[in-house]
């Protein structure tokens, strides 16, 4: 029998909300939040309206709000946000992939969110790795505002999941994600359901 692999999106999948703006209100205080979603609020209506690159738009955001911060300021501000991720859990969905690592299946998470938030909380649950939205780090250590890899959604899910699993006749694809980014995914799996 082949092997199983699960991959969860994470949010809105694993959790009941965006953890985007919520880790940058948690890193950079309500009044700055705020005030860079203002800022930034023609951007985000043209990206919402598809008139504009979602993946461009997240990029100038996060640019914003952490370009020249040291990186281990905030991979240490990521590892503390995992706490505040436990008021956010899908329940229903943590119990699939409980069960799918009660069964001895290979758990990925695949997300478009930052890893330095998202792995720490997601390796506490079980999960064996995570692929999402990586960061570039200058010589200095301090973060450039621009993303190492493309931003993880949509086809890049499959892309990330297929470098880490190359070998696609080995194993059934069980997939579950609850927006259009996981379409790819949900369509490229064996079994794909919309959370």
């Amino acid at each position: 029998m082949k092997k199983t692999i699960a991959a969860f999106d994470f949010d809105g999948t694993l959790t009941t909300r965006d953890s985007f703006p919520d880790f940058i209100r948690y890193a950079a205080g309500t009044p700055r939040f705020l005030a860079g979603f203002l800022l930034y609020s023609p951007l985000l209506v043209l990206m919402k309206l598809r008139l504009y690159p979602g993946d461009k738009a997240k990029e100038q955001v996060f640019a914003h709000f952490f370009k020249g911060w040291e990186y281990k300021r905030f991979q240490t501000l990521g590892q503390a946000y995992s706490s505040g991720i436990e008021g956010m859990r899908n329940e229903l969905v943590i119990k699939r992939l409980q069960e799918h690592l009660a069964s001895g299946d290979t758990v990925y998470v695949v997300s478009a969110s930052i890893r330095e938030w998202v792995e720490p909380w997601c390796l506490q649950q079980g999960a064996h790795a995570v692929l999402a939205t990586e960061i570039e780090v200058d010589a200095d250590g301090r973060l450039t505002g621009r993303f190492k890899t493309r931003n993880c959604n949509g086809e890049e899910k499959v892309n990330r999941l297929l470098q880490a699993e190359p070998e696609r006749s080995t194993y059934r694809l069980v997939a579950y994600g609850n927006s259009s980014g996981d379409t790819p995914l949900l369509t490229f799996a064996d079994e794909g359901t919309l959370v």
